[in-house]
């Protein structure tokens, strides 16, 4: 007869499950894509500073009407892991330990820009040097065809990368982990690593460059309580990278 195991075994084996389930919908999914495209631009011949990794793409960009429909399709439907996580916190009675509200608008303004300083200033110079070095891709962080919603469309981007990534690898992971009885350094370099492995498709750069965003984000998460602050500076590194992007590439071979 197999023994049954103790209320709080039993426990943390759900939430085991339940984090494989999120991270296999969501960012777990794009980190196993991320790797299969790091070894596929390895195998291809060229050197990575000489590939190019495009991001934000027009679908039918002779139809600007549909393509429209798909980006904002995109856009909708990757939100949806993030309100899986709130609603799976919600259940479990964690929804407000993450400081996901809007009770502290100043507040988390104030240290989101200050996070985005941080990392956005170092990140750009280790982004350029680690191009330079043959350890990553040019990224082109924006491609849709110009249209009226084109800078509307790139910030709803910039705003759902934000949510989804720091709502899930923050509030999210590092709350279950907590109950996992995982130290929280422990935690925080896991998510790290993950956060990392998914954005491999850039090149090892961007892999050693988010590593180190999950680190800070993560020690900034702890410190604050807030997960808040770190939406905020996500979304104001994406709209600079984006839109910074589609405004200043036609103009310049830098990129």
């Amino acid at each position: 007869m197999t023994a049954l195991l103790p209320d709080a075994a039993a426990s943390r084996s759900r939430l085991r499950f339940e984090v494989a389930l999120v991270l296999g919908l969501s960012l777990g999914k794009a980190a196993a894509y991320s790797v299969l495209s790091i070894i596929e631009k390895l195998t291809r011949g060229p050197a990575l500073n000489q590939q190019t990794t495009t991001i934000n793409d027009s679908v039918t960009p002779d139809r600007s009407w549909l393509d429209l429909a798909y980006q904002l399709a995109a856009i909708g439907f990757g939100l949806v892991p993030m309100l899986l996580a709130l609603y799976l916190l919600r259940l479990s009675g964690d929804r407000d330990a993450i400081g996901f509200d809007l009770r502290r608008p100043g507040f988390d303004l104030a240290r989101g820009f200050l996070a985005a300083a941080v990392i956005g200033i170092p990140g750009l110079v280790f982004y350029v040097a680690a191009r330079e070095l043959g350890f990553n891709t040019n990224v082109a962080p924006a491609n849709l065809a110009e249209n009226w919603w084109t800078i509307p469309v790139l910030a709803g981007y910039a705003a759902m990368n934000a949510l989804l990534e720091e709502v899930v690898m923050l509030g999210y992971l590092l709350r279950r982990f907590e109950q996992f009885g995982m130290r929280p350094w422990a935690g925080i370099v896991v998510s790290a690593l993950i956060r990392g492995s998914y954005h491999l498709y850039q090149g090892f750069g961007g892999f050693v460059g988010n590593v180190v965003m999950g680190l800070v984000f993560g020690w900034m998460y702890r410190r604050w309580g807030r997960v808040m602050p770190l939406v905020v500076a996500h979304t104001i590194l994406d709209l600079v990278s984006f839109i910074g992007y589609a405004l200043i590439a036609p103009y310049t071979d830098w990129f």
